[in-house]
């Protein structure tokens, strides 16, 4: 689900190093370094999006109008490093405490490409797309903002849909870093629902000074959202305060379907009071990025709790609505060695680490399908097999049974 909407980011080497320093750091900067660049995000995923593969779980969760009690957890990490394999090909990997319940260590892969990150809609529409932003009874006017895809080519994005002031930053890459490391890779490990991060980590490798700190937070507690249509014609989006929460930020997708079942007209709104959609907004921002969001109503403050779609967002008459629910949460930086304490002394520094917290939840509204709750749906193995679309386009192509 994180993965919907996507923006290219391309970030220097000398621009990605400083970045990766903590604030605190930043008071002056290091006489040289840092050699080695850690990134880790953690997630807690529920609803539709922790529903997991398979046509019987997403359509049962469809037919009930929610998103489902299911919670899962991702764990992301990146190492980048301005040194080259000191022998042989790169090798790295990170030892986790016992709780991470994920072995001795993960081995950080170096992969040969990396596809890069851009947003890209759900799927190609071929009428229009209808843009509303903002929380309330009512669109304001000027609202929707209709764009007329008939003229433009194949999959092209129209200019201005995604934000561009809220940028992506995934911290090291394979090109911002000599050598490159990340996880989940090929030793088929992954995190689990009841992983736990609190301990002493290690990360050690060939291309990389040993890097080790102990955390503190664990992944974020799970969000429950519950939509529920209000008689003006609006859907009340209330869910649960979860600690640490730095700010939230809600998303609606929906279209009309044609008659071979691809989509047609689409409609889409956001909790912003300021109409942006995907960028940074649909990954981890750090508390600092969240706080000035939050000051010019971009994010919802951490104190809110629900929000009104307006009801011309229904009224627009989507054949189905998908939401998406994201609390930013805290971060964990650390850096060896420390700022020397004279301020003429120099600094060099071999590495830093940030650790960023999120949870998201989601949910699925097919009002055309719900009066069929009764009934069984297509059991997985009458689909016909295809190439599956990603992003948002494949799950909704999944549940409707159309994600060739």
């Amino acid at each position: 689900m994180n993965a919907n909407h996507r923006i290219l980011l391309a970030v220097g080497l000398g621009a990605a190093s400083l970045a990766a320093i903590p604030v605190i750091a930043q008071q002056r900067g290091p006489t040289s370094g840092p050699v080695a660049r850690y990134d880790m995000r953690a997630g807690t995923v529920s609803g539709f999006a922790a529903m997991g593969s398979g046509m019987g779980g997403a359509f049962s969760m469809a037919f009930g109008r929610g998103g489902g009690d299911k919670v899962q957890k991702e764990l992301y990490l990146r190492l980048g490093s301005s040194s080259l394999p000191a022998k042989g090909g790169p090798k790295a990997e990170h030892f986790m405490p016992a709780g991470a319940r994920l072995g001795k260590s993960v081995q950080l892969a170096t992969p040969r490409q990396e596809r890069a990150d851009f947003d890209e809609l759900p799927q190609k529409p071929k009428g229009r797309i209808l843009v509303f932003w903002g929380c309330g009874e009512r669109a304001p006017k000027g609202q929707p903002v209709v764009i007329d895809l008939a003229r433009l080519q194949a999959g092209q994005v129209p200019p201005g849909l995604w934000t561009s002031t809220v940028t992506r930053d995934w911290g090291p890459s394979l090109e911002n870093s000599k050598t490159f490391g990340r996880w989940p890779a090929e030793d088929h490990k992954f995190v689990k629902p009841d992983s736990s991060l609190p301990g002493a980590h290690r990360v050690a490798g060939n291309y990389t000074p040993e890097i080790a700190f102990t955390l503190t937070r664990d992944f974020m507690a799970p969000l429950k959202a519950e939509p529920a249509e209000q008689a003006s014609g609006s859907t009340l989006v209330k869910w649960n305060a979860v600690p640490d929460a730095t700010g939230y930020v809600a998303f609606q997708f929906g279209g009309k379907l044609g008659p071979d079942g691809e989509m047609a007209d689409m409609v889409m709104w956001t909790s912003s009071a300021s109409r942006q959609f995907g960028g940074g907004l649909n990954d981890w921002l750090s508390p600092g990025q969240v706080a000035a969001l939050v000051k010019d109503r971009t994010v919802l403050a951490p104190t809110v709790t629900q929000c009104v779609i307006p009801a011309e967002v229904r009224k627009a008459g989507p054949d189905f609505r998908m939401g998406m629910l994201t609390a930013f949460g805290p971060e964990e930086n650390f850096l060896h060695p420390a700022r020397p304490a004279d301020p003429k002394a120099e600094w060099h520094l071999q590495w830093t680490a940030r650790i960023r917290h999120r949870s998201i939840t989601s949910w699925m509204d097919m009002p055309g399908m719900s009066q069929a709750a009764g009934q069984q749906p297509p059991a997985e193995a009458e689909q016909p097999k295809c190439k599956k679309k990603r992003g948002l386009g494949g799950i909704v192509g999944g549940v409707l049974g159309s994600g060739c």
